[in-house]
């Protein structure tokens, strides 16, 4: 495959130019634009692309689980097979090192095996049957149930993670398992990025004999392209990942189609961190210098990161806060993914140190595309009474919210928006850590999806029991995973069949049931 750029859109399986204006990539670290130039879609061929996934939907969920996993695992493949030609792009186009996108290469070729592992055990159909009881007042008909794909998918890469959020990961693989064809927006900030692995995907299409518009890729910059994604009558569902303005901008374009889809969106999350008494007091150093590794991995660029730290005042949580300064005062200034998300960096950190009531611990100095972690110190009245506190900044920026009492804590924890995660640092054998723990863990059951003892939410494994997400706005949808096997729920929904003869009845729904796989048997799971 050759890896040369040609800054071309993917659509039924031909590379074409978008009809759009030009535009071209962007080197954070030196500053300067990235050839060759890119042309944007246009609406035809953003409607194109959608037809296309339309016509390829039954040939494509009609396939079997085997072929479909054949097909993910090709594609890990065809990405490993492009070599470091993606690796040195990628570096190029978002300022990240070497070792992170190499990291996160494997992270996104491991989703794919995971989703291909899944489509082969089978389970995913939740089969469910009913048998008939025709003696029974009043009869009880022979019921089928399995989960098939939604339709067409639309899927937005994201400027954080250019390969396992983006063209080829969570989203799409979910998608692709789940039999629904994927047409991807491409993130701007990355658009050799995205060629490089869109090409991947469309060499495992042809390969695998699939219809061409299982998969498409639409470059271009702007809002005009994702509406006109959304507002096609062919895509049935969105996945997204960034701010909760676009987030929020596409649900209301979701919303207001005459057919309204879902749209699974990722926004915002600030993923309070507490310390509790008997934790501060033993191992309060080694939590600062853990927490501030944390929050400034990624420059701070993670859904994930610690931005606010909750504790009771007191000498304990004094030490923390000047030995997490200290951990954070060496961190020097590094290169942030973009100029815009530099530059709304420094806005929201400079927001924060404005406020009443609230004192910098540490300021550092970002500039440019450089951004420096700061820390900040407030009340738990003071933060209550101010909702701009609990605003997400992208970055290696956190709050200290210093409570009075465990009630005031509890009140702060009731006050906080939907988020991703919340950590407890906690003594397990200290009996009122324990306690408090007790009293926080229902309040951060309704408010997060992930709850963590002694550790940090940066990292995310994919695996079969991982929730990224949680309620609003953390995600559009709390009821669902963007990372893990769970993820492919996202992009299915039940069809009951009723007395259907063997021959027009699925093959997992069938007798015998041949590929053993497990199924919901009068009630009762079961491999017969």
């Amino acid at each position: 495959m050759n890896n040369t750029l040609q800054g071309l859109a993917l659509i039924g399986g031909e590379a074409v130019r978008g009809s759009g204006a030009a535009f071209q990539g962007f080197d954070p670290a030196k500053n300067e634009a990235l050839g060759p130039d890119f042309h944007s879609v246009d609406v035809a061929q953003v409607n194109q692309a959608c037809e296309l996934a339309n016509a390829a939907f039954d040939a494509f969920r009609a396939t079997t689980d085997h072929e479909r996993a054949d097909f993910l695992e090709l594609i890990a493949a065809q990405i490993l097979a492009l070599g470091d030609d993606l690796i040195v792009r990628a570096m190029a186009e978002t300022g990240l090192p070497r070792a992170r996108l190499e990291g996160e290469r494997g992270r996104t070729v491991n989703q794919l095996k995971l989703f291909a592992e899944l489509l082969r055990e089978g389970s995913w159909q939740d089969a469910r049957i009913d048998t008939a009881l025709p003696t029974r007042t009043p009869p009880r008909p022979d019921l089928r149930l399995r989960f098939i794909g939604v339709g067409p998918v639309a899927v937005f890469g994201a400027s954080n993670f250019p390969l396992a959020f983006s063209v080829a990961g969570g989203d799409t693989a979910a998608a692709l398992a789940a039999g629904c064809p994927v047409v991807v927006k491409a993130h701007p900030a990355h658009p050799g990025t995205s060629e490089l692995v869109g090409r991947a995907v469309a060499e495992a299409v042809k390969l695998s004999g699939l219809p061409a518009g299982v998969f498409a890729l639409l470059p271009g910059p702007g809002n005009d392209i994702g509406t006109a994604l959304v507002r096609h009558p062919a895509i049935q569902a969105v996945g997204f990942t960034g701010s909760r303005a676009g987030g929020l901008a596409l649900m209301a374009v979701a919303a207001a189609r005459p057919q309204p889809i879902p749209v699974y969106a990722e926004m915002s999350s600030i993923n309070p961190t507490f310390l509790l008494p008997g934790a501060l007091a033993q191992r309060g150093g080694e939590i600062a210098t853990g927490f501030a590794a944390s929050l400034t991995m990624g420059v701070g660029q993670f859904c994930t990161n610690p931005g606010l730290v909750l504790g009771l005042a007191g000498p304990d949580l004094d030490r923390f806060a000047a030995a997490a300064a200290e951990a954070l005062k060496p961190v020097p200034a590094a290169t942030m993914l973009t100029p815009g998300i530099a530059g709304a960096y420094q806005r929201g950190e400079a927001a924060l140190a404005a406020q009443a009531d609230v004192e910098p611990l540490l300021r550092g100095q970002s500039q440019g595309c450089q951004g420096a972690p700061s820390l900040f110190r407030t009340t738990g009245a003071a933060f209550l009474a101010s909702h701009a506190m609990s605003a997400e900044i992208f970055g290696p920026t956190a709050l200290l919210v210093a409570c009075q009492d465990l009630a005031e804590l509890l009140a702060v924890t009731e006050g906080l928006e939907g988020q991703l995660t919340a950590t407890l640092q906690l003594q397990d054998d200290d009996e009122g850590d324990l306690a408090a723990a007790r009293a926080l863990l229902p309040v951060l059951e309704r408010k997060v999806g992930r709850i963590l003892a002694n550790g940090f939410p940066t990292g995310v494994e994919v695996s079969t029991a991982m929730v990224h997400g949680g309620p609003f706005p953390a995600t559009s949808d709390g009821r669902s995973s963007s990372v893990g096997t769970a993820a492919i729920q996202r992009f299915l929904r039940p069809v009951s069949y009723q007395n259907l003869p063997r021959a027009l009845l699925p093959a997992v729904l069938r007798e015998p049931n041949e590929r053993g796989v497990w199924r919901r048997r009068d009630g009762a799971l079961t491999r017969n």
